[in-house]
């Protein structure tokens, strides 16, 4: 199983040390897959102290500083918090750490459809973001997109019937997206309603830059759908238009673009499942989640009668 890091083992009195900080407590926050965070409060102020247990030094600086960059950009999200030498990032035991701005607020799944508008342009203003701003640097292409190595793994799933079902449908998508290729952006790729706080003055704020990267606006819009715009396990169409309103407001989408988004909301779809089975049937095997992939069974078959009637 992956691991985590829990609040004993976290040296509090180096961290304090190393940011300037008061009479510190931690506090153990709910979510996450990848990582460890805990709300660290001081006398003056709220942070987020997240242990990246996931990543290597490197990688941890990257992440820092994509955060930072989107956050000076505009885009409602956490503020890295700087140690006193400028650094975005420190160490602890042997682990990258990243002090962020507390953002008080809630997260509430689902999104309600009132949110939704304000999401997608939160979406839209990301993708509008110049890939030559400072920060952006390297960012990575395509992260949310299945590798080779992923897709080579597919034959040999235990699941023959979700196996074969996931390779027709991946070629179906990447036969269209070959005939008809689109500029790439700066997009989240993983827009889910648990990286997105709802304020306390009303407002959204969107979390967690673990996915950040250039590739198709599209393909974000519709892992955003995916994330966003399903009821009882289906793609519902109210949900969905509440998102691309908000999303319209500021990139308005051509002829072309709307005709083409059902597809890539199933590439999303069966992105999530690719990684739904991989994670709990090859890399953390776990019985009580063994079967959670088939739910993108139902919600792709949603997405497809969009795509026949539309």
């Amino acid at each position: 199983m992956a691991k985590y890091t829990t609040s004993d083992q976290i040296d509090l009195p180096a961290l304090t040390q190393r940011y300037k900080l008061d009479n510190a407590q931690l506090a153990p926050l709910a979510g996450g897959a990848a990582n460890s965070s805990f709300k660290l409060s001081t006398t003056s102020d709220e942070f987020v102290l997240t242990i990246l247990d996931n990543h290597d030094w490197p990688s941890a600086q990257r992440l820092a500083a994509h955060t930072q960059a989107v956050f000076q950009l505009g885009v409602p999200t956490t503020e890295v918090v700087p140690a006193p030498d400028g650094s975005l990032t420190t160490q602890l035991r042997d682990q990258p750490v990243i002090l962020k701005k507390y953002i008080a607020g809630t997260v509430q799944e689902p999104l309600p459809v009132p949110l939704l508008p304000e999401a997608g342009r939160i979406l839209a203003q990301l993708h509008a973001l110049s890939p030559q701003s400072p920060g952006f640097e390297d960012l990575p292409a395509g992260t949310r997109r299945l590798s080779n190595t992923h897709l080579a793994a597919i034959p040999q799933f235990a699941d023959r019937d979700f196996a074969a079902w996931l390779t027709d449908r991946l070629d179906r998508v990447h036969t269209a997206e070959a005939g008809n290729p689109r500029p790439r952006t700066v997009v989240h790729g993983d827009l889910f309603a648990d990286n997105v706080v709802v304020r306390q003055d009303g407002q959204l704020s969107v979390l967690d830059w673990e996915t950040i990267s250039l590739d198709d606006p599209l393909l974000d819009l519709g892992m955003a759908a995916v994330g966003l715009a399903q009821d009882d396990g289906v793609l519902d169409p109210e949900r969905l238009e509440a998102l691309l309103a908000g999303y319209r407001d500021i990139a308005p989408l051509s002829d072309q673009d709307a005709e083409a988004l059902p597809l890539e909301v199933m590439h999303a779809a069966l992105i999530i499942a690719f990684h739904r089975y991989y994670r709990h049937n090859i890399r953390f095997p776990d019985p009580a989640k063994s079967t959670i992939h088939r739910a993108m069974i139902r919600f792709v078959d949603s997405v497809e009668s969009v795509i026949k009637t539309g």
